[in-house]
């Protein structure tokens, strides 16, 4: 689940994505202060807003937020009492991690596309289709996993490249908005120092 809040341009409104709708029709249902937006012909829920958010939880933040346990519970309690029987988790895991691909091969279906096997944990390897012209194999870079939001607003979801399954991107400097990004294509490029798995920091892993 991915919670974004922005005051200023939406309003005092809590939204959280659960999937994408991927083209399809989708309705809302409202109850109070809270909307259920899902797929009118599956009836599956792809997104909650909860309105005058402010009045039950406390935010600070514009863009990607993250609940405590608590919090989470507080807005379940208020699903509930609104008639909705679905709920919400907390998802603190971090969303942007050093990955280090260990497998890469040439995408069948395309030639400039490759299917890299990224280590993004000590125990959890996932699969990524990128097209990097400079992605090799025991490169370590910034990895953004599903449920991450990127600086530009997009939601990054697993999904398919031609065909082949992708877990998440491999991120260059701009689409990160580091300071000073290079105009050129490409993801970052990482000291091997850089440890698989630890949470991305702007300060310790980008030299301006």
């Amino acid at each position: 689940m991915i919670y974004t809040y922005n005051k200023e341009q939406v309003g005092d409104v809590l939204m959280v994505t659960i999937k994408q709708d991927k083209g399809q029709k989708v309705t809302v249902e409202r109850h109070g202060n809270v909307a259920r937006i899902y797929v009118e012909k599956s009836g599956e829920t792809v997104a909650w807003n909860i309105f005058e958010i402010s009045g039950l939880i406390a935010l600070d933040g514009r863009g990607q937020v993250f609940l405590t346990e608590d919090d989470v519970a507080v807005l379940n309690a208020e699903l509930a009492k609104e008639g909705f029987s679905e709920k919400l988790v907390a998802d603190n895991e971090p969303k942007f991690v050093v990955g280090q691909i260990v497998e890469m091969i040439a995408h069948p279906d395309s030639d400039h596309l490759n299917i890299c096997q990224v280590q993004v944990a000590k125990d959890k390897t996932v699969q990524i289709v990128a097209g990097a012209p400079n992605a090799a194999v025991g490169l370590k870079t910034i990895v953004a996993l599903p449920g991450a939001m990127m600086p530009s607003g997009s939601l990054i979801f697993p999904g398919k490249l031609r065909g082949e399954e992708s877990f998440g991107m491999m991120c260059s400097p701009r689409e990160l908005a580091l300071p000073n990004a290079p105009q050129v294509r490409g993801i970052i490029e990482l000291d091997d120092s850089a440890e698989v798995g630890e949470a991305f920091d702007a300060e310790k892993h980008w030299e301006i």
